[in-house]
């Protein structure tokens, strides 16, 4: 484990050096469109091409999973889960709430999760069994049952997954809870394991978008569960993170 941390620390910073360059010269007339609502640029391209890279180098036999590039054909237990820049729309406006997501399964059993927020210069941690850290510091989740709850929520790329996103904000808005949309799944999961919000869900989400963070959440004390209440799995889509303490409330809203 300890090799497999040190490569993916490795490959995130410097990943991360190389996105601050373009983040502080980016010119949002050379994005293009993946899909009618997903951008790609040279950034999550270098940044996709540095971590796999290093991880090939170092693990030639594992396989990898990426967002722009897909799944390599390798036939390994092992399976590197990479965003090599989770919020590519802030990216693009100069919103500093981007990051790099690397997750590591072994048979679909999560080994290791980590989120690199270079802006910030915050790198979050989790390794099986042995906790969270941020920056090297243990992180726990909330203990917050009521009063100021946060709550964050994304979506995948289909159009149907959108229309759900928007109706779960609604009736989370109309049971007054404080709900906003960041922009980088990787984060929002982040802060739930930190301690900085209550809860995250996205319908539709990508594989590469939370591998890492679930892991976070889950070696922080929280809970991470599909809308049926179900816990999350490699291929699952749908997702709830919370602190725990709330967790029955949002699944109660969100099916109401």
């Amino acid at each position: 484990m300890n090799e497999f941390k040190k490569v993916a620390v490795q490959a995130a910073k410097k990943s991360g050096k190389m996105l601050l360059r373009e983040y502080k010269n980016f010119d949002r007339n050379k994005i293009k469109f993946k899909s009618h609502y997903e951008i790609v640029t040279r950034a999550d391209l270098m940044s996709e091409e540095i971590i796999i890279s290093l991880i090939k180098d170092n693990f030639p036999h594992h396989a990898v999973l990426a967002e722009e590039s897909g799944q390599s054909k390798n036939q390994s237990d092992y399976l590197w889960i990479i965003d090599p820049l989770d919020g590519t729309t802030n990216f693009s406006m100069h919103n500093p709430l981007w990051s790099i997501s690397i997750g590591l399964v072994k048979n679909n059993e999560f080994l290791l999760g980590l989120v690199y927020a270079p802006f910030m210069d915050e790198m979050f941690v989790a390794e099986k069994d042995k906790g969270a850290s941020l920056n090297g510091k243990k992180i726990k989740v909330s203990k917050n049952k009521s009063g100021k709850i946060l709550n964050t929520f994304c979506h995948g790329t289909k159009e149907k997954d959108i229309k759900r996103a928007i109706r779960y904000y609604q009736k989370q808005k109309l049971e007054a809870l404080d709900c906003r949309q960041m922009g980088s799944a990787a984060i929002e999961l982040a802060f739930v394991a930190t301690g900085r919000t209550e809860s995250f869900l996205a319908p539709g989400a990508r594989d590469w978008d939370v591998a890492a963070g679930v892991l976070l959440v889950w070696e922080a004390g929280g809970i991470v569960t599909d809308f049926k209440g179900e816990e999350w799995k490699i291929g699952s889509g749908d997702i709830l993170a919370s602190n725990g303490y709330v967790h029955r409330e949002i699944l109660r809203v969100i099916n109401s």
